[in-house]
């Protein structure tokens, strides 16, 4: 059995989850503390990778990150970076696809933040650094780490993205959903059932515990 496509799936989806909660997380403060012109096209551009067709997001992708594309010529030529048909695509088009389930649960935790209290901290002497490391994050961790779960979850089973960008090369961007597909068009129902009971198991066993932990009180 090629455990391969369970490495490479996990390995993309934590790499992908790390980038999503970092951007995201700014996303998010931004989203929720801040008021701008625009506010309403910027979150709708958050959340369109979730009702656009995968296949139309990673060509998006192969079209930004191919060598033909400004963006990708310029990674490519000038420092050496190929995102196409490598795992790197791949943590791109997982990124992407789980970025609107952290930054909206994140949103939400970061608004139900009182502002009363990181006013106090204000008043003071706390920077604005301060305020959010010591009173906005603390009170809003099981906001943020319910949005970080499902973000990864998200990274684990993306398909149509991935393939359009990262391609379907064993051994090097074949991730489990990848696998799965390909199993399932060579009719090799017992790798495609073996591969599908992995990765719901994998899924369930992750959610169930971010519940459990979720539910712990201090």
């Amino acid at each position: 059995m090629d455990l391969f496509p369970l490495y490479i799936t996990v390995k993309v989806s934590l790499t992908a989850t790390i980038v999503t909660v970092a951007v995201g997380l700014v996303l998010a403060w931004v989203m929720a503390k801040r008021d701008f012109w625009g506010k309403s096209i910027v979150d709708v551009l958050i959340m369109q990778p979730l009702v656009i067709p995968p296949t139309v997001l990673g060509y998006y992708l192969l079209t930004a990150f191919g060598r033909s594309g400004r963006l990708g010529g310029f990674l490519s030529d000038t420092l050496g970076i190929e995102l196409v048909f490598t795992w790197k695509g791949a943590v791109i088009a997982a990124f992407i696809s789980s970025l609107p389930l952290f930054v909206k649960p994140a949103r939400a935790a970061l608004e139900g933040v009182g502002s009363e209290l990181e006013d106090a901290a204000r008043l003071l002497g706390k920077t604005e650094l301060q305020v959010i490391t010591t009173i906005t994050l603390p009170l809003a961790w099981r906001g943020l780490f319910a949005g970080a779960v499902m973000a990864f979850a998200r990274a684990t089973g993306e398909f149509g993205a991935t393939l359009m960008i990262a391609g379907n090369i064993p051994g090097l961007t074949q991730t489990l959903p990848i696998a799965i597909y390909d199993a399932v068009q060579a009719g090799d129902y017992a790798t495609a059932n073996l591969l599908v009971g992995i990765i719901t198991l994998f899924s369930f066993t992750v959610l169930f515990i971010a519940n459990r932990f979720s539910r712990v009180r201090f």
